[in-house]
């Protein structure tokens, strides 16, 4: 049960946060697609925070 709540938590982050992202949009057409998803992952604290998401859902298993 604890997997879905972590798995619902990213989608809710995703939905209020990262659909129509104005720094992706502007990192993607500024410096390219590459460029964009390495800033959201390392440097936005929204990517950062999926990124501990994540690694809850490793340590589960």
């Amino acid at each position: 049960m604890e997997r879905k709540k972590i798995i619902n938590e990213v989608e809710s982050i995703m939905n209020n946060y990262c659909n129509g992202c104005f720094l992706y949009k502007q990192n993607r057409k500024d410096r390219g697609r590459n460029f964009a998803h390495r800033f959201c992952i390392s440097t936005c604290t929204v990517g950062l925070k999926i990124k501990q998401c994540g690694e809850q859902l490793t340590q589960e298993k």
